[in-house]
């Protein structure tokens, strides 16, 4: 049976977690500088983003991986690390110094950073708050929430989620942290994730679970059409659960991808609904598909239009901003067997049947679109595929948000 928690990365066994404001920021009531550790070495997984510029962080945690094992993240907020001469230079050191510390191996330390491309990281007000922030490491929520709330840029709230699910007879849990806001389109990665298990499974195992999963959660979610530079979703597992470890497909492995998959969806939902700007949540959910890929498509290209995300803030039920998206998606549909409703608390409201609108009221469609989450619904009756998309609306702050994001 699993349970959803409003946990975090400390509610596995083992997970230790803490954040603190340095001084990478200005503002001294932001934190801006995390650390997750674990008590006992971790088979680890991540992926990463698809944009050829990629932070100096991401290339060395890629390599610190290689081995497939971690015991502790230490991210900053507030600058990047991205486009420097000295970035890798500086992200080494960020690891070095937080072994030290620890008693760790260097290459046991992954590091993730966040915030404004192109700007030198000054190490000073990392090396000065690291002594504070490993001896307030803590493994209860509130640690795991300064930790949550560390990572945090133009978001407007933490974003954390943990489950309990069993195998092989023993209590196993997830639990994760994430930021996401802005410069979040399907691309892997697309925010900064990182989740915490006390499950045993291999490094193997591990990755081709998160590898999967990101195909239908953290690839289907956008806000703005815009692929970050320093983006990854990092797991790691410390098996203190103590079940048998899960090294191949099965029914403990299937048990497991089911709790990832759980706490992966509520992070897209709650990245999505904290988009920069936002009013809304969309929820883009297509069946009907002659193939899952092609659903996945058409509910991609649905959620990331701009005419359909500004129609969504204005509360106008321009169908036909929805099919003109379908069409240009390139997946393959016959438009004439589209079928399209909006749906949210209020109601559902049918305005296309067979590829062409059908009369409904006004009114009702604007008190349906007027809720803060909004499902657009989309049959293709052209098959079983199916997949679901996660975004917002796209409004006037969004660009007020970004007109000044340096300042």
């Amino acid at each position: 049976m699993l349970k959803i928690s409003s946990g975090n990365v400390c509610t596995p066994l083992g997970f230790r977690a803490n954040g603190i404001h340095c001084g990478i920021r200005k503002n001294q009531s932001k934190r801006d500088l995390t650390l997750i550790v674990s008590d006992v070495p971790c088979t680890a997984a991540a992926v990463y983003t698809q944009n050829r510029v990629k932070g100096a962080p991401l290339l060395v945690t890629r390599d610190h991986l290689k081995d497939g094992r971690a015991q502790a993240v230490i991210v900053n907020s507030g600058n990047a690390n991205t486009c420097n001469a000295d970035g890798v230079e500086v992200a080494e050191r960020m690891t070095e110094i937080t072994a030290a510390q620890l008693g760790l191996k260097p290459e046991d330390v992954c590091v993730s950073s966040t915030g404004v491309i192109g700007k030198p990281l000054d190490i000073t007000p990392i090396v000065n708050g690291l002594p504070s922030l490993i001896a307030g490491l803590a493994r209860d929520q509130e640690h795991g929430e300064y930790a949550s709330q560390s990572i945090l840029t133009t978001d407007t709230r933490m974003k954390q989620i943990a489950v309990e699910f069993t195998v092989g007879g023993k209590t196993c849990h997830i639990g994760a942290i994430a930021k996401g806001s802005g410069m979040i389109h399907p691309n892997l990665a697309t925010m900064l994730v990182f989740i915490t298990t006390d499950c045993a499974i291999t490094s193997e195992m591990l990755q081709k679970a998160l590898s999967h999963d990101v195909q239908k959660t953290f690839n289907m979610t956008s806000v703005d059409g815009d692929t970050s530079t320093n983006d990854h979703v990092l797991l790691l597992a410390n098996g203190l659960a103590g079940n048998e470890p899960i090294t191949s497909e099965g029914p403990d492995f299937t048990a497991f991808m089911e709790a990832l998959n759980t706490v992966t969806i509520h992070l897209c939902r709650m990245i999505a609904g904290d988009g920069e700007g936002a009013t809304k949540m969309l929820e883009c959910r297509v069946v009907g598909a002659k193939t899952d890929k092609d659903a996945r498509i058409a509910a991609k290209a649905v959620i990331t239009s701009s005419l359909v995300k500004t129609a969504m803030f204005g509360a106008d039920a321009n169908w036909g901003r929805v099919l003109c998206a379908i069409g240009y998606s390139g997946a393959d549909v016959d438009v004439n067997k589209v079928e399209l409703s909006f749906e949210s608390k209020a109601g559902v409201i049918p305005v296309c049947v067979d590829g062409a609108g059908i009369p409904f009221s006004e009114d009702i469609a604007k008190k349906v679109l007027l809720e803060p989450e909004i499902n657009i619904l989309i049959d293709l009756h052209d098959g079983e595929g199916k997949a679901t998309a996660w975004g917002c609306d796209l409004t006037y702050d969004y660009v007020k948000i970004n007109g000044d994001y340096r300042t």
